[in-house]
């Protein structure tokens, strides 16, 4: 796909006409608090994963709803004082996977914690383990229009919650540092770092990676490609019900939490991407609110983005950090 977007210069001043909500703030208030009314329980269950370098834990905290939430902890084997702390979350479809994949962070002797989706974990990787419990009103098959009738009912309210949680469960264990927590995702994974940054206030550093969840408005009216796709198409169906849809999305659309971000910010964006279209991602960039913030721009890429050298990149920028 050549490019299908706006010029890069345009990228760099463009701005989302995606509207806040009034109550946006209370909204996810009230959110957290309810979440909050139930205990964390965050357990930590060594596993044996056939590694030498990694120590793996299995883990289980209470997300929203105080509902059951898996993921990994990944320590440097033989840690002794608290490390710096890299909290993930993974692309749509994916879940945490298994004990011995996704070793990078542990390997440059930071605490990661990946978080498992809620209902996902069934289209790559080695899978999930964590069940959406909550019903919810017709949707398209998938996840992005699940509950879309009202914000309290929207999946990604309790993804979200669940992802805030995370951070919470991670910081409680005693070898990671809870000043410095660092939140990071590639595309589904990069549109929940958005929000977990514009809900927990004291992270020391953000990378979001070609994200997803970003300008809805743009987004759906752009790109054909799934998973946006799956709005349009409910659309298609339930004709007349765009601006129930669009207020429900407003309440989670990554560019508002951006526009609350309070920490350092390294994004990244590619300009063939269909599936998180450039402008989507400069949107969530050109709303950032700290001032440190920098994007890699990967100009003839698709959504796979920097890929490894991305990945480098981080490695680079973070050491600033944490």
């Amino acid at each position: 796909m050549a490019l299908f977007d706006l010029p890069l210069d345009e990228l760099r001043a463009y701005r989302s006409e995606s509207t806040e909500p009034e109550d946006f703030d209370a909204f996810w208030e009230k959110t957290l608090q309810q979440a909050r009314e139930h205990e964390l329980n965050a357990r930590f269950e060594r596993v044996d994963a056939g590694l030498t370098t990694v120590e793996v834990y299995d883990v289980t905290f209470a997300g929203f709803d105080g509902q059951p939430v898996k993921g990994w902890l990944r320590l440097p084997a033989g840690a002794t004082e608290p490390l710096p702390l890299v909290v993930e979350f993974v692309g749509y479809g994916g879940g945490r996977g298994l004990p011995q994949e996704n070793l990078l962070w542990a390997s440059t002797g930071r605490a990661h914690f990946l978080m498992d989706t809620r209902g996902q974990g069934s289209a790559w990787g080695g899978g999930g383990a964590t069940a959406d419990p909550v019903g919810a009103a017709p949707a398209y098959p998938g996840f992005m229009t699940r509950g879309i009738d009202a914000p309290e009912n929207y999946y990604y309210r309790r993804v979200f919650t669940d992802a805030v949680r995370a951070v919470e469960a991670a910081r409680s264990h005693p070898l990671a540092d809870a000043a410095r927590t660092v939140v990071s995702g590639a595309s589904q994974g990069g549109g929940i770092t958005l929000a977990v940054a514009g809900l927990v206030p004291d992270l020391i550093a953000v990378a979001p990676d070609v994200p997803f969840l970003c300008d809805f408005p743009r987004a759906v009216t752009l790109t054909d490609r799934h998973p946006y796709r799956e709005i349009g198409l409910f659309l298609r169906t339930h004709r007349g019900r765009s601006a129930e849809v669009r207020r429900t999305l407003a309440y989670f659309d990554a560019v508002h939490f951006a526009a609350r971000g309070r920490a350092p910010a390294l994004f990244s964006v590619a300009l063939e991407d269909e599936t998180c279209p450039p402008s989507t991602v400069f949107a969530a960039f050109n709303a950032w609110a700290h001032q440190d913030k920098a994007i890699e721009v990967y100009d003839f890429n698709d959504h796979e983005g920097g890929g490894p050298f991305h990945d480098a990149a981080k490695l680079r920028w973070l050491r600033s950090y944490a």
